[in-house]
């Protein structure tokens, strides 16, 4: 079982910065795979950013070049560091974990990009 806490959001101006971060009740050194979704109202929830254990990194099209994703295997966090955020970015930004054909979810925190 893996817990999953993300923090970091709130309400940022078109053009700011933002960096959420997940907490995991476990290690996550040799979880395969730890992404960064979202979804916004009335839309389906989509990947926005992926991380392998081996530091291997993908990111949808929509945020590339904005955003970027780490992990600190010592603290147990995947990071989502987002610049340059615009109002389509307003979502519920959702940290995910995938460990032994099971998904994990948090409970999401909210993004907010409005003037």
């Amino acid at each position: 079982q893996v817990q999953l806490v993300e923090s970091g959001g709130g309400l940022v101006q078109p053009g700011g910065s933002l960096r959420l971060s997940c907490a995991a009740s476990t290690s996550i050194f040799s979880i395969p795979f730890m992404g960064w979704y979202r979804q916004a109202p009335g839309k389906q929830r989509e990947l926005v950013a992926g991380i392998t254990s081996r530091g291997t990194t993908s990111f949808a099209d929509s945020v590339k070049g904005r955003f970027t994703i780490s992990r600190d295997n010592a603290k147990n966090t995947v990071y989502l560091q987002m610049n340059g955020l615009k109002p389509e970015d307003t979502a519920v930004y959702y940290c995910n974990a995938y460990l032994y054909s099971t998904t994990y979810w948090g409970q999401g925190t909210q993004v907010t990009v409005s003037s």
